[in-house]
């Protein structure tokens, strides 16, 4: 039975937003997810001949001269026109014109932005400008564009939204915990709407080479980009890096439903934990894990019998994955095996901060258009993530119910409920 809630208003999504490996807007994301193709490829934004990781997911296709003016990209990471660009679209999607808006509709728009790295990129240019060239060249705006909470500022002043404009970065939780925020803040009243996703452009020389210094990324792919991602494979050796932005528009159901939107899904529940372990590894039981998607689920007032579907986190690392592999089943107990799952990062590799928010509009697709995506390159599965993820092409299938799982650096865990509209009741 599902506990007792005082009465709070219910978050829907409306509009969608992306720019991903697959190619710039949702639509080309949508394609790709269906088709089940690799996003993974050489590394283009630099020469990586001299690094022993040579591959990463970078967004296919992408100009950011389309969004942004020249003399302003100099003083951005390329995180920010991607932002921009995933941030327009999902306006555009909820029937949201910012110029058409209000003064009072504008405030009471704001901007949340989950992002694992930040502007790391444009920082590390930065340092390379200072240090190689003796300051030549060398950004005015080289401290406000590397803080972080600068690029949810960049979104607020390009689309004229005057609500609260905040950045949520922890880790590859990032995007599920500012989507969250989001929530509660809706649901209570605090925030009437807002535009909120992730973004992550980490592939850049200094960022890849330290990910291969801890280890994680895979070096056995080179020649082979598309095989690269592999969770829970049993010849599973690291991840590959991704980047992309993933963003919505989240409203209350019923102004939603007042101003005739279409609803693309109802966030249900979100719920967050932190194992307080360690930097990087996980604890071996999985409890923590588990317990953000119980919670979750609890949060939304359903139980593991109502989930249809599981968006792993599904790094392709050895340890995480087989921890991950326990801590659902520790979550859906006897459900762990009749439930379809599936490993997004197979096909757009690791987006950092922005996995989560991606996971969601992976999710949204899957449910509208009644499908399981494909887990690339899960052929033979480790014996220990037996979890039921299938290498076939998409298989039909009605979804109401979505858990969304990640897990991040320094314990970090959030999970996060979706339901179809057709399943939220009027």
């Amino acid at each position: 039975m599902a506990p007792f809630r005082p009465f709070r208003r219910r978050v829907a999504v409306t509009g969608i937003g992306v720019a991903s490996p697959f190619g710039l807007g949702a639509r080309a994301f949508a394609c790709g997810l269906r088709e089940g193709r690799s996003g993974v490829r050489t590394i283009g934004h630099f020469d990586a001949s001299d690094l022993p990781v040579r591959i990463a997911a970078e967004v296919a296709g992408f100009d950011p001269l389309s969004v942004m003016e020249a003399r302003d990209l100099r003083h951005v990471s390329r995180a920010v026109p991607l932002a921009i660009a995933a941030a327009g679209e999902a306006l555009e999607d909820a029937g949201l014109d910012p110029r058409a808006l209000s003064l009072e509709e504008r405030r009471g728009c704001g901007v949340l932005l989950g992002s694992g790295g930040g502007p790391l990129d444009f920082t590390e240019t930065e340092f390379e400008r200072h240090f190689r060239n003796g300051g030549s060249g060398q950004s005015l705006y080289a401290i406000p564009s590397s803080t972080p909470g600068t690029m949810a500022s960049e979104i607020s002043m390009r689309f004229d939204l005057r609500g609260a404009s905040h950045l949520v970065s922890t880790g590859c939780t990032s995007s599920l915990d500012a989507l969250g925020v989001a929530l509660r803040a809706i649901r209570s009243g605090d925030a009437e709407r807002f535009v909120v996703g992730g973004v992550d452009a980490p592939i850049s020389p200094a960022i890849v080479r330290g990910f291969c210094l801890l280890k994680v990324l895979t070096e056995s792919w080179n020649d082979q980009p598309e095989k690269a991602s592999r969770p829970f494979a049993a010849d599973r050796d690291g991840f590959v890096l991704g980047e992309g932005a993933f963003f919505f528009v989240l409203e209350p159901l019923d102004l939603a439903r007042s101003r005739g939107a279409r609803v693309r899904c109802e966030i249900a529940g979100y719920a967050a934990t932190c194992e307080a372990f360690h930097r990087v590894r996980l604890r071996e039981d999985g409890e923590e894990p588990a317990r953000a998607m119980t919670l979750a689920l609890a949060d939304a007032g359903l139980s593991p019998a109502d989930v249809d579907l599981v968006s792993l986190h599904g790094t392709s690392t050895v340890l995480g994955d087989r921890i991950e592999a326990k801590a659902v089943r520790l979550a859906l107990g006897s459900r762990a095996d009749g439930v379809p799952m599936h490993a997004l990062k197979s096909l757009i590799g690791h987006a950092q901060g922005a996995c989560g928010a991606a996971a969601l509009a992976a999710s949204i697709v899957a449910m509208e258009e009644g499908f399981v995506p494909p887990s690339s390159n899960s052929e033979r599965l480790d014996r220990e993530c037996a979890l039921p993820v299938r290498p076939v092409a998409t298989r039909p299938a009605r979804l109401a119910t979505v858990l969304v799982d990640t897990i991040g650096f320094g314990s970090k865990n959030a999970a996060l409920v979706a339901r179809r509209e057709e399943r939220v009741a009027r």
